[in-house]
């Protein structure tokens, strides 16, 4: 054989690049995108979301300016030894051969998960082996050099006969480029039939070569795919087939939404289930089963996230709000915390009630805690030193070290306080049945209430922070002010916030100012209302 007849039969490998995308590093949201072709620099993106429509038109535009696969490439999966597709033989089993056979082909596959896409340039039964492969153009077949005496007789034929034939049409990419998450427009696809010296399909009875030029292409209807399984075109009820076929281009085209709706998607999991165990009953395969089982538990999860997400209860009830404090006995518990000072105040005035109110919780458990100056700073009291020497005079509060030192202490080096009367013994448990996991909670709770940011930036004093203390635990489900929105009485909420009732209006507007109270209305008995829904998470309803 002569060097240019060489040089023809030659086949080229086949062409295979990969575009990734992974994480830069961990707890962090940006990601990498890269591509194996070496003019291609790797770029970070701000999300998963945004580096994968990234990644995607990188690839697009690759597949869009690249050229069409070679007639005589050599199928790249059959030079990997075909690892992707063909399953490891066991210890007693040989390898079984893979055949490469049909048209060079460009095909794309990716992970299910989408983190990567490789272009192959492989052959049409390669392309068919991997699952998640869609082709995106087929080489145009060569045409056969003609039988006759050069070949009889080991002449080398012409090496234009053993080229691709230059009339052949060339194969394009299409324009708006694959599609990773749907089947790819047919103009996307061409498919070319098998040349005239090809076999013919295992299986197939001996065709002649005017058959096969005269038999029309065969016509199939549209395969649909959902959730990485394809509907058999022959799935019966036809109705079941397109249900299924429409679901899953529904779940692609939520899956391109800018924004989610968990409503649509709830009923998309509700219909998902109820079409997949039709499916089941009708080839009665458990996965299937399984599958519907696992659709019908996330469209009540996305139903849920939903209604909780606006505000609404899961039984259509009322509203649901995430509390700090979350069960009835925490509530009951924060009202006797506030009924304990209300009744054994050492000191007048509503600065001294609020300190001791922070002090009881921070003490609460076993009479004995740690300060530090900020605490102090951080609430509305107009003489906070002179406060703490009254109530370490009257003996309500033991302190280790000078009134100076406490307001002078820093949280790496806290002072230790002492409440005597908080403290139990073999005989006195003390006022308080919570325990020691409970206290912080509550600490934290009562924190939350007067460190409130709109009542620091309105500069409210310690008598409007503990009407709102008073008015967090005294609602009912609703955020009705009272029992069952009935309201409650001027006269224990002025004795709760050690102020005159003719002084309340005012604390109530100024509650209302900073987005408190709404709809509030005082009358000469009764201050009635309800609390806004900024402040529901702080609330502790009153039992039924």
């Amino acid at each position: 054989m002569g060097v240019e007849a060489q040089a023809t039969n030659e086949r080229v490998a086949g062409r295979t690049w990969t575009v990734r995308l992974d994480p830069v590093g961990r707890g962090r949201a940006d990601v990498r995108v890269s591509c194996s072709r070496p003019a291609c620099a790797a770029q970070v993106l701000s999300s998963a979301a945004v580096g994968r429509t990234a990644a995607v038109e990188h690839l697009k535009a690759h597949l869009r300016v690249g050229p069409a696969p070679r007639p005589t490439a050599y199928c790249v999966c059959r030079a990997e030894e075909c690892h992707t597709h063909i399953r490891p033989a066991g210890p007693r089993e040989r390898p079984a051969p893979w055949r490469c056979g049909g048209a060079i082909v460009l095909a794309v596959v990716t992970d299910r998960e989408g983190r990567w896409w490789r272009v192959m340039e492989c052959c049409a039964r390669c392309a068919a082996a991997h699952p998640t492969a869609k082709v995106v153009a087929t080489a145009p077949a060569p045409d056969r050099p003609a039988t006759g005496d050069a070949h009889r007789g080991g002449g080398s034929a012409p090496a234009a006969s053993r080229a691709p034939s230059a009339a052949a049409p060339a194969t394009t990419f299409s324009s708006i480029g694959p599609h990773f998450s749907h089947r790819a427009p047919e103009a996307a696809v061409p498919q070319h039939a098998p040349a005239s010296g090809s076999a013919p399909a295992f299986g197939a009875a001996p065709a002649s070569r005017t058959a096969r030029q005269a038999r029309p292409a065969r016509q199939r209807g549209r395969r649909g795919r959902i959730a990485q399984r394809f509907v058999p075109h022959e799935l019966r009820p036809i109705a079941l087939r397109d249900e299924l076929t429409e679901l899953g281009e529904l779940f692609r085209a939520y899956q391109q939404r800018a924004e989610p709706d968990l409503a649509v998607l709830a009923d998309l999991h509700a219909r998902k289930a109820k079409a997949f165990f039709a499916w089941a009953e009708a080839t009665g395969e458990t996965a299937l089963r399984l599958d519907a089982q696992r659709a019908e538990q996330a469209a009540a999860t996305v139903r849920r996230q939903h209604l909780h997400r606006i505000g609404q209860a899961p039984d259509g009830e009322g509203p649901v709000v995430a509390r700090l404090l979350t069960a009835s006995a925490q509530w009951d518990h924060a009202r006797a915390v506030l009924a304990q000072v209300a009744d054994h105040a050492p000191l007048p005035g509503p600065d001294a009630r609020l300190l001791v109110v922070m002090l009881t919780l921070r003490t609460a458990q076993s009479g004995v805690g740690n300060l530090v100056g900020q605490d102090l700073k951080g609430l509305p009291l107009r003489e906070p030193e002179q406060l703490v020497a009254q109530l370490v005079e009257s003996g309500w509060l033991s302190i280790a070290g000078t009134v100076d030192e406490l307001i002078a202490s820093r949280p790496e080096c806290p002072t230790r306080i002492t409440v005597p009367s908080l403290t139990p013994d073999d005989g006195d448990p003390g006022p308080f049945t919570f325990g020691k996991k409970l206290r912080p909670r509550l600490s934290g709770w009562a924190q939350r209430v007067v460190g409130d940011k709109k009542l620091r930036k309105a500069k409210t004093e310690a008598e409007v922070r503990l009407l709102a203390l008073a008015l967090a635990t005294g609602i009912d489900a609703d955020g009705g002010l009272g029992a069952q929105g009935r309201g409650i009485e001027l006269e224990a909420l002025a004795s709760w916030c050690a102020v005159d009732p003719g002084e309340l209006p005012e604390l109530v507007d100024r509650l209302t100012t900073a987005d408190w109270l709404a709809e509030a209305v005082v009358t000469d008995t009764l201050l009635t209302g309800r609390l806004t829904e900024r402040v529901l998470p702080l609330t502790c309803p009153l039992p039924r």
